[in-house]
């Protein structure tokens, strides 16, 4: 991968893709496993705080793995679909990797994945589907549209507060929580909101429900059963709906999952017995 000059106090190794996707790096180990990363305010590799939170959430498939947090480019184009997304990745795994990678896609990046796994299925190893599911519930799409229009009226402040309040009102996180809204709101607004109003877009279209069987890589979809994007039954459909598909649901549990349960149940899916 093409580095970037790595700042001060980044938590991860960063840079661009050969195809302009933004990425973070975790581990060193023999194994690749490609992150698709969740909604973000801006398309850029995250900053230290973020890192921290959303990076650990994988260190339990250290040191086995090398994981890769990638966003989406800059740039996108308005009406592109979770296809064009999924394309990107794509693109990016030929020129990156030498055969199939692990897909690991949370939230957002759950959805873009089950559409990789679908178009693209020879790139993909395993699946985690983490915190995702085929479409978004009601209330999900309702404040996803909510933040696009803050958004593109570049009302920074009420589109973090609509978020944060949608999230922390599932009160099984507490302070870590607020850690991982920081994710999702860069420290500088962007000067452009067109990637984050053309990611919504596309989620929002996004129904992959009648394309689940096609899906043929072995998949795990893991959440927590009180997600405020989903629905529990999304999530039960989601998995029945992939053949073989494995799922873990963490009663009352948010959005999203994390904790030692999951990382145990990650890394065992991943890597068996190792």
């Amino acid at each position: 991968m093409v580095r970037a000059a790595e700042p001060p106090g980044l938590a991860a190794p960063a840079g661009l893709t050969r195809n302009g996707l933004p990425y973070n790096r975790m581990g060193d180990g023999l194994r690749p496993v490609v992150v698709f990363a969740g909604l973000s305010f801006e398309n850029k590799a995250i900053g230290a705080l973020s890192a921290r939170f959303m990076m650990g959430i994988y260190r339990p498939l250290l040191p086995e793995c090398t994981v890769y947090l990638v966003n989406r480019r800059k740039g996108l184009s308005q009406g592109c679909t979770m296809a064009d997304l999924a394309a990107d990745y794509a693109e990016m795994i030929v020129q990156e990797f030498s055969g199939p990678v692990d897909i690991l896609g949370t939230s957002t990046g759950g959805s873009i994945a089950l559409q990789f796994a679908a178009d693209h299925g020879e790139m993909v190893r395993s699946l985690v589907i983490h915190s995702a599911a085929y479409k978004l519930g009601p209330a999900g799409r309702d404040v996803q549209l909510q933040l696009r229009d803050f958004a593109r009226a570049r009302k920074w402040r009420q589109a973090n507060a609509i978020l944060t309040e949608f999230v922390m009102h599932r009160r099984w996180y507490g302070g870590a929580l607020s850690a991982m809204v920081g994710c999702l709101r860069p420290l500088g607004a962007p000067e452009d909101p067109s990637d984050l109003v053309a990611t919504i877009e596309a989620e929002d279209a996004f129904d992959l429900r009648d394309r689940l069987a096609e899906i043929s890589a072995p998949t795990l979809v893991i959440a927590g059963a009180a997600d405020p994007f989903y629905t529990e039954e999304l999530f039960r459909e989601t998995a029945r709906g992939i053949p073989g598909a494995k799922l873990v649901l963490y009663p009352g549990m948010g959005h999203p999952a994390q904790g030692k349960p999951f990382g145990r149940e990650v890394r065992q899916f991943l890597l068996g017995g190792s």
